[in-house]
């Protein structure tokens, strides 16, 4: 796989608001499914399928824990990713509130 498609299969995991959704409810620590699926309004299969695409791109890993399956963040630089991209936005909208006075 060429790099640049190792950067689109990444960004692209994360350009869907349920997934961006699910990596940030992950920033303070593992959760199973059934814990993700209380933050997201869809169905257990669907979750799943966000999941996995996650878990391809490298972002989630997965564990079992008895009958549970456990996910957390993969790599702490996705945190830092996040919050680069926070930051922007938070510079963005101060950039528009200063325009409007």
């Amino acid at each position: 796989m060429a790099i640049d498609d190792m950067y689109v299969k990444i960004f692209k995991a994360l350009a869907h608001p349920i997934r961006i959704k699910i990596v940030r409810s992950l920033i303070p620590g593992q959760l199973c499914v059934c814990e993700l699926n209380e933050n997201v309004e869809f169905t257990q299969s669907n979750l799943s399928q966000h999941l996995k695409i996650l878990r391809d791109a490298g972002i989630l890993k997965s564990e079992k824990d008895g009958l549970k399956i456990m996910y957390s963040i993969k790599d702490e630089r996705v945190i830092q990713l996040l919050n680069i991209v926070e930051n922007m936005i938070k510079d963005e909208i101060k950039n528009m509130s200063e325009r409007l006075d």
